[in-house]
Order: C-alpha cells, then sequence, then structure tokens
C-alpha cells in the first residue's frame, strides 16, 4: 500500500508535496497533530530524494516549504484587519509571498541533502538532510534581520502540562531538534517502505511516551506576582476614548489581596498604556493621549495602583525628540517602582517589519503601503538582551511580543535573569497565532532553564516554568489576572552556556555522519 502510494505520488509530485507541506503544519498548535506532521515531512523528503536531479529537488523543496510557511503563517492576514491604511485583503497576498520566500530556506537543506547523498543510502540522505535543516533553520532566524517563526521542532512540543520530547532542548536547541526530528521523519517513512513494523511501532511507542511523560511538581518559588490580562482588543488600544476605561480595567486587575505586603510583581502587557512616562518631550505629546496630563501625574497614579512594596513591568513608548518633534519611537518596558520611579527600562530590539517599521520607505510609501501599526514615524531597534536588577524583586530579562520566539537570542548571557517577562499584543495574530507564540515562549523557557511570564492584551497569557510546564494560564478573550509565586530558575542548561553554537555543533555532527557512513558503504 505505501509503495503504491509513493508510485502515484512520484506520478505527480508537485501536487502531492504542496498537500505534505501542508499536512506538516498541522503539528503546529492549536491543532497539534504531530504524528502526522512526522509523516508528511518524512514523505515529502523521500519524494525529494528521487527528484532525479539537484534543481529539481531544490524545486520540490520550495514547493514543500510553500505550503508549509504559507499555512503556518496564516495568522499573519489577520493582522490587515486591523489597521485602515491599506486594504485589508492585502493580508491574503502578504502570506504566501511570504510564504514563497521563506520556502528557500528548506529548499537549500532538500538539494544540499539531495547532493550530498545522491545515489546512496536513506541514512546518509536523513543525517544530510538534518544538518542541512538546522543551518537552514539558523539562517533564517538570522539573515535579514530574522523571522524564526515555525521551527519544526515545534511539532514535538508537549501539552501544558509537560515538555513532551522539547526537553531535549537544553541539549540540543531548537534549531538542532528540528534536525533530529528531520532525521527521525525520514527514518520512520523509510523503514515503512521495508515494512519494518516492529521497529516502527517499537519507535512509535517510544515517541508518544516521550511526548506524554508527566513531568511532575516543580519547585515553588518565593517572589509573588500579578500577571494582567485586560482583554483589550486593537480597536480599544488604538482609539483614545477608550484610554481611560482601558486603564481602570487595568487598576481594577491590578488591586493588591488585602493583607498582603510582600514583594510582588505587577505585569501588564505591551501597548496597554497610552501615557508617556518619561519627562522632556514637547506638551503637545501628552496632551495628545492623556487629555493633558503631565508624565508625573501618570506615574504617580501607576504607584497608587501597584500599592507599597511592588514594581510595575510595563509596556509603553518612548520617543526621539529631533527640532522639537518625534523623530523615532522605541517600544518600550518600563520599570515603575510604588514612588513613581521608573527604576529601568527595556527597548525593543527585535522589530517586526512592515508592524514597527516600514523597510524602504521612500519607495513604498508613494505606492500606498504602509506599517501595520499607528502612526507615520519608525521604532528604533535597541541594543539586546539585558538583566534588569530589581533588588528584592529579582533580576528580570525582558523580551517583548514576538522578540521571544529567537532562539537563543534572549538572554543576556554574561548577566542571566532569574526569570524572563515577555508582555505582548496578541490581537494582532487572530486564532492561530496566540497559541503558536506560548509555545514558542515555552520553547525559550526549556532552552534556557528560565521561567516566563507573559502578560498580554488578549490572551494567551501564562507563566512558564524552567521546564517549559504552564503553571497558570488565561486563555483568549478572558478579561482576568494571574497571582502566584514566580518558578524558580533552572540550573544553567548547555545551551546557556553555548547557545546557538550548541545547535551548529549539532549540524557539523549530522554532516561529518553523512560523510563517513557514505564513504564507509562507498567502499
Amino acid at each position: 500500500m505505501l509503495n503504491r502510494t509513493l508510485s502515484l505520488a512520484l506520478a505527480r509530485p508537485r501536487v502531492a508535496l504542496l498537500l505534505l507541506g501542508a499536512v506538516a503544519a498541522l503539528g503546529f498548535p492549536p491543532i497539534h497533530l504531530w504524528p502526522l506532521a512526522l509523516a508528511a515531512l518524512g514523505a515529502g523528503a523521500v519524494l525529494i530524494r528521487f527528484s532525479g536531479t539537484m534543481r529539481s529537488a531544490f524545486f520540490r523543496g520550495w514547493l514543500f516549504g510553500f505550503a508549509h510557511f504559507t499555512l503556518t503563517n496564516i495568522w499573519i492576514a489577520t493582522a490587515f484587519t486591523h489597521q485602515d491604511e491599506m486594504p485589508a485583503v492585502l493580508g491574503w497576498f502578504a502570506v504566501p509571498i511570504l510564504g514563497a520566500f521563506l520556502a528557500l530556506y528548506p529548499a537549500l537543506a532538500f538539494a544540499a541533502a539531495y547532493r550530498l547523498a545522491r545515489g546512496r543510502s536513506a541514512l546518509v540522505y536523513a543525517l544530510a538532510l538534518g544538518g542541512a535543516w538546522i543551518l537552514a533553520e539558523y539562517l533564517r532566524a538570522t539573515l535579514f534581520t530574522g523571522y524564526a517563526w515555525g521551527p519544526f521542532s515545534l511539532a514535538l512540543l508537549g501539552p501544558f502540562d509537560r515538555p513532551g520530547i522539547a526537553a531535549l532542548l537544553p541539549f540540543t536547541g531548537t534549531y538542532a531538534l528540528s534536525g533530529l526530528a528531520v532525521v527521525l521523519a525520514v527514518a520512520l517513512i523509510d523503514q515503512a517502505l521495508r515494512r519494518e513494523w516492529v521497529r516502527i511501532g517499537i519507535a512509535s511507542l517510544l515517541l508518544v511516551a516521550a511526548m506524554y511523560w508527566p513531568a511532575g511538581r516543580g519547585a515553588e518559588g518565593t517572589l509573588d506576582y500579578t500577571l494582567v490580562q485586560p482583554d483589550l482588543d486593537m480597536k480599544e488600544l488604538n482609539d483614545p476614548r477608550q484610554y481611560e476605561p482601558g486603564f481602570l480595567t487595568l487598576a481594577a486587575l491590578t488591586v493588591r489581596p488585602e493583607g498582603s505586603d510582600d514583594p510582588r510583581l505587577v505585569l501588564w502587557p505591551e501597548g496597554v498604556l497610552p501615557d508617556y512616562l518619561r519627562e522632556g518631550y514637547p506638551d503637545r505629546y501628552y496632551a495628545a493621549t492623556t487629555a493633558g496630563r503631565d508624565p508625573a501625574y501618570a506615574r504617580a497614579r501607576i504607584a497608587r495602583v501597584i500599592g507599597d512594596n511592588s514594581v510595575l513591568l510595563t509596556g509603553t513608548m518612548d520617543l526621539e525628540i529631533e527640532d522639537n518633534r518625534a523623530a523615532a519611537a522605541y517600544n518600550v518596558v518600563s520599570v515603575l517602582d510604588d514612588e513613581g520611579e521608573i527604576v529601568g527600562s527595556y527597548r525593543k530590539a527585535h522589530l517586526v517589519p512592515y508592524g514597527e517599521y516600514l523597510p524602504f520607505r521612500d519607495l513604498l510609501e508613494p505606492i500606498g503601503l504602509s506599517r501595520l501599526v499607528a502612526g507615520s514615524i519608525d521604532f528604533l531597534s535597541g541594543p539586546g538582551p539585558q538583566t534588569i536588577d530589581l533588588g528584592e524583586h529579582g533580576r528580570a530579562g525582558v523580551q517583548i511580543c514576538y522578540e521571544i520566539i529567537f532562539s537563543g537570542q534572549v538572554v543576556d548571557r554574561a548577566d542571566r535573569p532569574d526569570y524572563i517577562v515577555n508582555p505582548s499584543i496578541d490581537g494582532w495574530f487572530g486564532p492561530s497565532g496566540p497559541p503558536q507564540h506560548m509555545a514558542q515562549a515555552r520553547m525559550r523557557a526549556i532552552e534556557e532553564g528560565l521561567p516566563v511570564l507573559r502578560s498580554t492584551t488578549t490572551g494567551i497569557s501564562g507563566v512558564i516554568d524552567a521546564r517549559g510546564v504552564v503553571r497558570q494560564h488565561l486563555g483568549m478573550r478572558e478579561q482576568a489576572r494571574l497571582q502566584g509565586k514566580v518558578p524558580p530558575a533552572g540550573g544553567r542548561t548547555i545551551f546557556a552556556m553555548l547557545g546557538n553554537w550548541l545547535a551548529l555543533g549539532w549540524a557539523i555532527a549530522l554532516l561529518a555522519g553523512a560523510l563517513v557512513v557514505k564513504r564507509r558503504r562507498g567502499h
């Protein structure tokens, strides 16, 4: 049956690869059909192995990647419905255009594996493809500012109460785990074609056990937190008439329980505070967002809301003033103490193209293209990961919104924090984006051995411990808060020490293994 199916697929490989690429995307949240994703990736790889030429392997790999990335990133189309500068229908063109570009990376991996393993065994091909896949995912995450969304290893993450096969991340990193998944997928399909059902059955049982193995109870921390999800959608965030009601919602959810005066960490999402908190801007900027209130007033009323012995980490915006006007802006997390003083801040480093800045503005703006985020000035990027020492409130690392998806780029390795705060506006992301965003935050927690606290505007918010287990969470469109103790940091993992050098080491090992097997079997 499998051989007949392969023969039919080889007769119409282009259609088959488009279907398999789309099916492989179903392994990601919220659908999470991970066995089907592994099978689809393995079947696609086998089809490409029989391409006949390196050029054909590249094109077939591109077809697989095009369907895979188009479906994975379908949530981007929703972002176009939350702005008025461009027709919303453009989102349905933007997604396949992005998919066509991102597909170049797996295409290169498939072509390289084909060239290295041409005429050789399935083992040589599997090892070569695994190594090339690691390099392709790493390049996708770094070249041209990088776009790391949707590594294949995302399919190996378990349900909220257990890490699944992604428990291997401290020893591999995200991109290497993707490469190992590729090796596994190719090997399983090869064994299926050989009708090695006993081996496949044993491997399947081991995979299921690894995916759903209980995580056990994690250690408890000592620092209190209040994490707020105000359920403010994009229209409310961008409507000046809703600024004050939005603040009152935040305040009501932040009120401290009676009888508690221990140190407390308060977390508000990205984009919920329209007030400029810093001094020194022209008066018109304060008047435009806070009905004439000055920054000292804005900070003072926040201090009254959070109460004694609390610090607040909230998303806000800082301006770059030139010639008495705003020339640029920074997407910022500001830290306010219980006296209304700014005691720390972090500027977002990984900005979203077309979201926070418009590339090639001089060329694109005249033809009607604009940013998805309201405003005519671009955001500037910050210096990268840093740790903010908050004294008795711990040492905080901050990653704003989609920054959390970049494996190996979320922590200052010379100054390791106790936890990572990840405020976000997930109202942009449609129904499929928030579950994938949450899942990738869990992967960072496992890799780095650090808890991650996510406060989002509309969900999914949650507290993730250092094993990737979600201790508490709020679903989409819930208006509520989470309270508890910040989970403790785990020990420094191998990945935390080496970063993506670890993943690149795995790539070299797999490619070297392919060459060794090729040479030995060649003789």
